[in-house]
């Protein structure tokens, strides 16, 4: 195969022509098997439809805007031209669940104009073999001024009624917990949505490449018909773009199984090729850090005496990390202005807390071997940050820092939502001000993730799920919905769920902790609610190439199922689903150099599943397991686990069990090094 080939192949269409001899077209995927037809209605409706063989996925869906100045760019539609062209490649990125990703469709622009006006835009359709996407394209003649669209009327019109696992649309986070119902019960959703058809047919509807532009939700219209629902401005506008502009990527993968979901890689080659010239500097890696003994109540972010950033305990952090392989060490409450929470100005983002001295710990972490990462909270106050980032970063910059995570939490100062269009731009401003002084950015708090990590890969994770923090001051995530992410959340990309903990039922800290948040009246009787072994599992099927192993040092030191945590490599070369359900079970394998490690996790259900591993090479290898013990169940003895070796190949298959809520972990390396 050529590295990229693009051709055109329809050149017979391309020019003017009536809107009689266009007003219906269509375009197969490279494999033949899916058909998408376009076409517009008597009333210049235009629509979209897509079948998969003969099954129809997506029944007739209409498209369009309804803009400020009264025109409703959805109807009285006419087809002037459309182009087709067909695009091959295989490309290859720093890092991600695949090195190397194929990148392969059959595309079809097509000019419309609005009647009345005269105006012309494009949509332009992108065939996978996997699925379809759609953009809308303004060119420079649209307007002469800015264009204020007040809705995308994008429909998704899907066939039958599917079982859907969903969680519902808020404008300000994604940390929710996940429905799982027919799609006639769904009412307003965040993306992405994942159904199953009851043909076995599975499929998820989300964007691609969302930048100076708001999150999409998706509402319930009744018969099927999800329709798009922008995230808006507080004034009620959508969007303020400017001609030439593009939208979005909306795009619907399709796959005869679940593990067809979550291997799909049509998010990110909707993506534009990395802007970074030179980016040695970014590192996928395990990291731990000060941080879940904020949450567990046991000590603060703000200075004072239950304070957890010290440069003493930050050094005992750097010490533990250096001597058993975890290459990264974050510091959370290292500054000042937490006492100040909900101020403007707040953070200075220099200045450190007192008992905390930075300079001491950068150089002392950089002896050590140890990559400090930075922790910038900004407590949403967006202007505030602009202001200072640049000397922020700078500071990172001078002490040799490559890596900082940054929060938004409580309400943005603007009174903006969190997901509109203004939040969309300061993300990106923040990413590509981080590319600027060679920074890695885990963003917490964030918008959502659409695949820009092809574009700026310092971009490296971003948080919107209800992760591990739940587990210590709510009523907690269940089991399924560890199972859920991989197949919701996890198809947005990378997720920084924070997993690892060893000490489930969090009796380490038992008699320090207190009561910071107003979740639940008493948190001393939360928990962590999986196996240990299901934790270890995570960092596996919950894919993150900044990866936390979240748990204290104290909970890890000379645990023998520590082993799996120092072993495991966040820098993955390939990737493969074994198997897996819909919110029920998954099986991942992910290869880093020689060596693999897999991961899987089930719900509250016990089950035994056989893994192949025919994704392996030829040759012997020792795998190395850690799995539930037999007497193991997440509500009654979620500790007890054991960890057996056996010498495995290609051929090979084991039959494992799993405790409910439980899971197992393999590292498998060559037997001969």
């Amino acid at each position: 195969m050529n590295p990229m080939k693009e051709v055109l192949f329809a050149l017979s269409i391309m020019g003017a022509v009536s809107c009689t001899s266009v007003s219906q077209q269509h375009i197969t995927s490279p494999d033949k098997q899916l058909n998408l037809s376009f076409e517009t209605s008597q009333d210049g409706f235009l629509s979209y439809t897509l079948i998969n063989g003969t099954d129809t996925v997506l029944a007739p869906s209409r498209l369009g805007f309804v803009l400020q100045d009264g025109d409703s760019i959805c109807r009285d539609l006419q087809i002037e031209d459309v182009a087709l062209s067909s695009f091959d490649e295989v490309w290859h990125r720093q890092w991600g669940e695949n090195k190397s990703v194929r990148n392969q469709y059959n595309q079809a622009l097509v000019s419309v104009k609005h009647v009345p006006t005269n105006r012309l835009y494009r949509v332009n359709f992108r065939l996978f073999d996997d699925g379809v996407a759609l953009r809308y394209e303004f060119p420079d003649a649209f307007a002469n001024d800015s264009i204020v669209i007040m809705d995308e009327v994008t429909e998704f019109k899907v066939s039958g009624n599917p079982e859907t696992w969903w969680s519902y649309a808020d404008f300000n986070t994604y940390e929710k917990l996940f429905m799982n119902n027919r799609l006639d019960s769904v009412s307003w959703a965040a993306t992405p949505m994942s159904m199953r058809k009851d043909n076995g047919t599975h499929l998820f509807i989300h964007e691609a490449a969302i930048v100076k532009y708001p999150d999409m939700t998706i509402k319930n219209m009744g018969d099927g018909t999800m329709k798009c629902e922008l995230t808006p401005w507080k004034n009620g506008v959508k969007a303020y773009v400017k001609a030439p502009f593009h939208t979005p990527w909306r795009m619907v993968v399709v796959s005869p199984d679940a593990k067809g979901l979550v291997a799909s890689a049509m998010m990110v080659n909707l993506n534009e090729p990395s802007k970074l010239a030179q980016s040695e500097w970014i590192k996928p890696m395990t990291y731990m850090g000060i941080w879940w003994e904020m949450h567990l109540g046991s000590k603060q972010w703000k200075e004072g005496k239950m304070q957890a950033a010290t440069t003493e305990e930050a050094k005992r952090y750097i010490d533990f990390a250096a001597a058993n392989d975890i290459p990264g060490v974050v510091i959370e409450g290292w500054n000042t202005g937490w006492d100040k929470w909900g101020e403007e100005d707040a953070f200075d983002y220099i200045t450190s807390a007192k008992g905390y001295d930075l300079r001491e710990v950068a150089a002392y972490a950089k002896e050590k071997g140890v990559w400090l990462i930075m922790h910038h909270e900004t407590g949403a106050d967006i202007h505030g940050y602009e202001a200072l980032v640049d000397s922020a970063f700078a500071l990172c910059q001078e002490l040799g820092i490559h890596a900082v995570k940054t929060g938004y939490a409580g309400g943005v100062s603007t009174g903006e939502n969190h997901h509109g269009q203004q939040m969309v731009e300061h993300y990106q401003h923040i990413v590509e001000k981080a590319a600027q002084y060679n920074i890695m950015l885990d963003v917490h708090e964030p918008s959502k993730g659409s695949g820009l990590e092809r574009t700026w890969p310092n971009l490296m994770t971003r948080e919107g799920v209800r992760g591990m923090e739940w587990e210590a001051w709510s009523v907690g995530n269940s089991p399924s919905h560890t199972t859920t992410i991989p197949y919701t959340r996890g198809l947005a990309g990378p997720t920084d769920y924070t997993p690892g903990i060893i000490d489930v039922l969090l009796l380490g800290k038992k008699e320090q902790r207190t009561q910071w948040n107003d979740q639940l009246k008493d948190i001393s009787q939360t928990r962590v609610h999986s196996t240990l072994c299901h934790q270890l599992a995570l960092l596996v099927t919950i894919y993150s190439p900044l990866q936390m192993a979240s748990d204290l040092p104290e909970n890890y030191q000379g645990h023998p199922a520590f082993q799996f945590i120092k072993d495991y490599n966040a820098d993955c070369d390939e990737s493969v689903v074994v198997n897996g359900e819909i919110g029920q079970y998954i099986t991942i394998a992910r290869r880093a150099g020689d060596n693999w490690f897999v991961g899987a996790t089930t719900n509250e259900q016990k089950r035994t599943i056989d893994v192949a591993f025919d994704f392996l090479s030829d040759g012997e290898y020792i795998a190395t397991i850690y799995k539930d013990a037999a007497d193991a169940d997440w509500v009654s003895n979620p500790t007890a686990f054991e960890i057996t070796q056996e010498k495995i190949t290609k051929a090979s298959k084991l039959t494992l069990p799993m405790a409910a809520g439980g899971g197992f972990a393999i590292t498998i390396k060559p037997a001969i090094q």
